[in-house]
């Protein structure tokens, strides 16, 4: 099983890079197509599970948690320009606040595991349902669906038969509790709705291919991944602009 898994946390990170500009070209630049909105949904899962790897192997937590939150602020104009036209936009926040809270609460399930104290595992809960609350009220994208995947995707890490538990976790978020757009398919004369976010399972499959590697890394890498994040939809809202 070892000899198959070839791909490290750098060409992850640069395949959900692509996969997700491909989901936001669909929403703006290119309508229409409808397969890239479905291969995109492949986006998300892949960075919930890299947070986590994130999260595992960094030496600063607090420097992580604060570089998302830069990040989240910095991304928030661009993304609010895509989504909604316009600077401000309160109903709808960007995924880089979703990784952060997922992150905040992988941090909280890690002390209860480390810390048998019952009180400090009851304040840990306290701050994982607020973590969720705030996920919630303050619509960051894919809402509570995307704190719990990068939970899940903590949970089972360890656990011998992980890919088992991924596997079960993402049908029930993607596909069973999933709200929104839906497709059509036909079978049999009979129409059946598929929620189009039930795509993103197929993400398991790049993820079981993981080695555990990192690649190369130096400061550039590393803060030219974050930085794809927020100048991407810059770039995507101005050739809207000014050629749409």
């Amino acid at each position: 099983m070892n000899k198959i898994k070839c791909i490290n946390s750098n060409a992850l990170k640069i395949l959900a890079m692509f996969l997700m500009l491909l989901d936001h070209l669909w929403a703006t630049l290119i309508p229409g197509n409808q397969w890239m909105n479905m291969v995109g949904r492949m986006a998300f899962p892949i960075f919930a599970f890299l947070i986590v790897e994130g999260f595992v192997h960094t030496s600063d937590f607090k420097k992580y948690a604060k570089r998302l939150f830069v990040f989240g602020l910095i991304s928030e104009i661009p993304f609010n320009l895509i989504t909604a036209g316009s600077v401000v936009f309160p109903f709808h926040q960007n995924i880089m606040f979703t990784l952060l809270l997922g992150l905040l609460c992988v941090n909280e399930i890690e002390k209860v595991k480390s810390d048998k104290n019952w009180k400090n595992t009851i304040k840990s809960i306290i701050k994982i349902v607020i973590f969720l609350l705030v996920g919630a009220i303050s619509f960051v994208d894919y809402g509570v669906i995307g704190i719990l995947t990068i939970i899940a995707f903590y949970i089972f890490r360890k656990f011998k038969f992980a890919w088992l538990g991924q596997l079960v976790s993402l049908i029930l978020l993607f596909a069973v509790f999933s709200e929104g757009q839906s497709i059509v398919i036909k079978l049999f004369d009979n129409e059946h709705f598929i929620p189009m976010q039930s795509f993103g399972i197929f993400a398991l499959i790049p993820i079981w291919l993981y080695n555990g590697g990192r690649g190369k890394n130096n400061k550039l890498i590393q803060y030219g991944f974050y930085a794809f994040y927020p100048i991407h939809m810059a770039a995507i809202y101005l050739i809207y602009y000014f050629v749409f």
